[in-house]
């Protein structure tokens, strides 16, 4: 059987650290980036310094890829960031920094590995949402906005690629107790508990669950859809 090759975005810690390692497990070949180098190696994980929004940086780590692999099966984009500010107190420019890395590095990423798997007729690829888009979380209207986009972009896209085999979906977790949140008050992130079904921190395992469903070959019919955890 052919070793699966799993890009993943963001891995140097959190949610994607998780993913890279979880991944590793099943027997993929993991390839991970992020801005800052990571505190961990193992055998079958390779790991790149590169900045998602920037074109230069994805076109080389994708020219890598192709030469050493000449395929992806999977991407994962998992990269992303948050910014708990009234929208009035917001300065541009962490606006156009949560823009850069939460939407156009879920386009630079897709369209680079839309490439390459249409080549073999064949791909998966699963962004991260959240459900602060759907909750319109106070507080979080940029950070919503551009993970609003991304949902927007993955229904288009999905539409855009289905003739070449390629799926796209997305997964909307609710909180991980990760350094994205971390800054968040007690009081805000036990709010936006309450307001799910399930009152609790979602676990990495959730969001692992969801996209072993989303990249299996037998989800070759699930295409442009976005699954939110907790119950919301």
């Amino acid at each position: 059987m052919e070793t699966p090759i799993t890009l993943i975005t963001g891995a140097s810690k959190g949610i994607g650290k998780f993913l890279a390692q979880y991944y590793l497990r099943q027997g993929h070949r993991v390839i991970g980036c992020s801005r800052s180098d990571t505190d961990w190696k193992a055998e079958g994980y390779e790991h790149h310094l590169a900045d998602v929004s920037h074109e230069t940086d994805v076109k080389k780590l994708f020219s890598d890829i192709r030469r050493k692999y000449g395929k992806l099966d999977h991407l994962i984009n998992n990269a992303g960031i948050a910014s708990m500010n009234h929208f009035m107190l917001t300065p541009l420019a962490a606006a156009h920094k949560i823009f850069d890395t939460n939407f156009m590095g879920t386009f630079l990423f897709s369209r680079e590995a839309a490439k390459l798997m249409k080549k073999q007729q064949y791909g998966r690829i699963v962004n991260f949402s959240t459900v602060a888009v759907p909750l319109k979380l106070e507080g979080e209207a940029i950070y919503a906005a551009s993970k609003a986009a991304v949902i927007s972009f993955t229904q288009v896209i999905a539409r855009e690629l289905a003739d070449f085999g390629i799926t796209v979906n997305a997964v909307g977790p609710a909180p991980v107790q990760t350094d994205l949140i971390a800054a968040v008050p007690k009081d805000k992130i036990q709010n936006l508990l309450d307001r799910q079904a399930i009152h609790k921190f979602a676990e990495f395992e959730d969001v692992a669950n969801v996209i072993d469903f989303f990249i299996r070959k037998e989800s070759a019919f699930i295409t442009g859809q976005v699954l939110f955890l907790g119950g919301i």
